[in-house]
């Protein structure tokens, strides 16, 4: 029977770690490090904590989306909700939002919410009628040519306001009266306009005439993918184009007066459609997968968009955008991007070198969630801190939508579910709390800095574990698959050590990994190790 090896006190050491690293699924991950892991955070760096656990605030049946100003609001099926009560009709389906003062934008459905008053309503206006007059009238309380359109009995401040630009239709007696305007004064029944806007009958072309037939009145937005809100004004962008609201007004898009408050639009120039937009340092600024826009000056005359070929954001990755840190992060084609108003820079390499698809991100101020969708198809909720520079993963989580609001992060998952994340402060008394957190700890391989064979005599651990939480240690060598218990469970307890004997085979390298529920923090990990000569690293020895 061949029995093992004495080994004598002068083969043995120990390393202390009292800092811990964060993720990093690559094969360049070093001792310490950690290669994946599961439900840790790093708000106690640098221990080793699991996370706390989330609040499940409420659960929504086919979510069109989640925004927060003031309070968080959210589209369920054909509702649109604020502060817990349904204020308006939406149609179903994923919607982008944008605030502007009072408004809550809501697009597609270019449909507002007015946080003050209480009204909910359509961005657009529009009146169809017949009986329509052309006629002479006034505009600031002077008399004016050809400038008046009146409806007998309508009161147009019900559809329209003065400043409103308005598209006229269906004239055929004079159908150069067919346009554009500005309304500048709203008179009862009357709209009026600069003077001579309209043809009128007559030979001196000033005899009112009234328009056979229908004659329809509209007030127009154009049809966005993406809105953000930038110094008091609404931008967007659809296709190869970039639009901006009337200063103060989401109601106007189309006002060309040559003021400082007019609408503004644009081509960018470049192939490829809009992949997102985000206010940022005060620009709006503009992303496709290959170039980013920024939008320089502070009215329509001296407006610049300034473009940089670079990595944009990626398609169907809009709602990566967050700030964290006073940085910008967006996920592009080759990972997660940090954006400072220069050249972005990736630092998602500890991530490994799987893609990242449909990515969904919010932030808590310092710390940067994002949900993405890997290479193979699974998901994974993953942390980034802008202080320590480490990532940390979750779970498997497929968020699409995130909100601040009330001092908390808010998630909305592929199911409906709005979770309250991270550091949750005062969460609302009918949300519920998650039980118990299972969690996972798995370090990159330990060599010691050694080409030879080496083992674990004993593993010393310092740590906490919350009342009705336990750990478990786990050693693996030779990436042969195999997890072995050191020791038994870890209870409940208090701040304290514990030595977790194993006997071992020796090998290149060795693996550790911390399993268990509840909260816990791990604050040093000791490893007594001993080594082998090179002739013992022959493959097969033990």
């Amino acid at each position: 029977m061949k029995l093992p090896s004495m080994v004598y006190s002068n083969g043995m050491a120990a390393a202390t770690q009292t800092a811990f690293g964060g993720l990093n699924h690559t094969f360049g991950a070093g001792d310490g490090e950690l290669y994946h892991m599961e439900n840790l955070t790093g708000a106690y760096a640098p221990l080793l904590a699991s996370r706390p656990p989330r609040w499940k605030l409420r659960t929504l049946a086919q979510p069109g989306g989640m925004f927060a100003r003031g309070a968080l609001c959210w589209v369920e099926q054909e509702g649109f909700w604020y502060d817990g009560e349904k204020k308006g009709t939406v149609s179903q389906g994923e919607k982008s939002f944008a605030a502007l003062g009072p408004y809550l934008l809501i697009w597609p459905d270019k449909a507002y919410y007015n946080t003050q008053t209480g009204e909910f309503g359509s961005l657009e206006a529009r009146w169809t009628g017949v009986g329509v007059s052309f006629q002479n009238g006034t505009i600031y309380e002077q008399e004016a040519k050809a400038n008046t359109i009146q409806a007998a009995g309508v009161a147009w401040e019900d559809y329209f306001r003065k400043g409103d630009a308005v598209t006229i239709s269906g004239c055929t007696t004079h159908p150069e009266n067919n346009k554009s305007l500005i309304i500048r004064d709203i008179q009862g029944d009357k709209l009026a306009f600069y003077e001579y806007s309209f043809a009128l009958n007559g030979e001196k072309g000033d005899e009112a005439y009234t328009e056979e037939g229908e004659v329809c009145i509209t007030r127009t937005l154009p049809d966005l993918d993406f809105v953000c809100e930038n110094e008091n004004r609404v931008w967007g962008c659809k296709g190869n184009t970039i639009y901006a609201s009337k200063l103060g007004d989401p109601f106007n898009w189309n006002v060309f007066d040559g003021l400082a408050t007019d609408s503004y639009a644009v081509d960018s120039g470049s192939a490829g459609a809009f992949t997102g937009c985000v206010s940022y340092l005060g620009y709006p600024i503009f992303f496709k997968e290959d170039h980013i826009y920024k939008v320089y000056g502070t009215m329509p005359s001296n407006f610049q968009i300034m473009g940089t070929s670079t990595l944009g954001v990626m398609e169907g990755c809009e709602n990566s955008l967050a700030v964290a840190g006073e940085v910008l992060f967006y996920v592009s084609r080759v990972g997660v991007m940090a954006y400072s108003g220069g050249i972005p820079q990736c630092v998602s390499t500890p991530l490994g070198p799987q893609r990242l698809h449909r990515a969904a991100a919010g932030a808590d101020g310092l710390r940067y969630y994002l949900s993405a969708q890997v290479g193979d198809g699974t998901w994974s909720l993953l942390v980034y801190d802008t202080q320590t520079k480490l990532w940390h993963r979750e779970d498997e989580t497929q968020a699409t939508q995130f909100a601040f609001s009330g001092g908390n992060l808010h998630l909305l998952n592929h199911l409906g579910e709005i979770w309250l994340v991270g550091d949750v402060e005062n969460p609302p008394e009918e949300a519920e709390r998650e039980k118990q957190v299972a969690w996972v700890a798995e370090f990159a391989d330990f060599t010691d800095g050694s080409p030879d064979k080496k083992g674990i005599a004993r593993l010393q651990v310092r740590l906490e574990v919350e009342e009705g939480g336990q750990v478990q240690a786990w050693v693996q060598v030779d990436s042969d698959g195999v997890w072995l218990p050191m020791g038994q469970p870890i209870g409940p307890t208090p701040k304290r050590s514990f030595q977790l004997p194993m006997v071992i085979r020796r090998g290149d390298h060795y693996r550790l990994k911390f399993t268990g529920t509840g909260g816990c923090k791990i604050y040093s990990i000791t490893r007594e190790r001993y080594g082998g000569s090179a002739y013992n690293a022959t493959p097969g020895r033990k």
